[in-house]
């Protein structure tokens, strides 16, 4: 079995997703390419010490980028919603 930080790489914070927290109790990951949903459920689970309800993932493509006359491309990569059970949440930010 990989390893928990091998499944879940970091959480993904954004306006998008604060407002999926805020309103669905909903968390984002990136997640390794070959994390499958069972993983990614048990990772959070044991990382959180938390409930997971429903895990959504997608599939990122990776853009093309110009550096100059060269033109490359960024890693293909993978997102997870995480949404918890009602009453569960997970304090990514320690507040004062």
């Amino acid at each position: 079995m990989a390893e928990l930080h091998d499944i879940i790489l970091r959480p993904i914070v954004t306006e998008k997703t604060a407002r999926l927290e805020a309103t669905g109790n909903v968390f984002t990951f990136q997640v390794g390419t070959s994390a499958n949903k069972l993983q990614i459920k048990d990772a959070v689970e044991k990382l959180f010490g938390v409930k997971v309800d429903v895990v959504r993932t997608v599939n990122v493509r990776g853009k093309t980028k110009r550096h100059g006359r060269h033109t490359g491309r960024r890693s293909d990569w993978k997102k997870a919603y995480v949404t918890l059970i009602e009453g569960d949440n997970i304090q990514l930010f320690e507040s004062n």
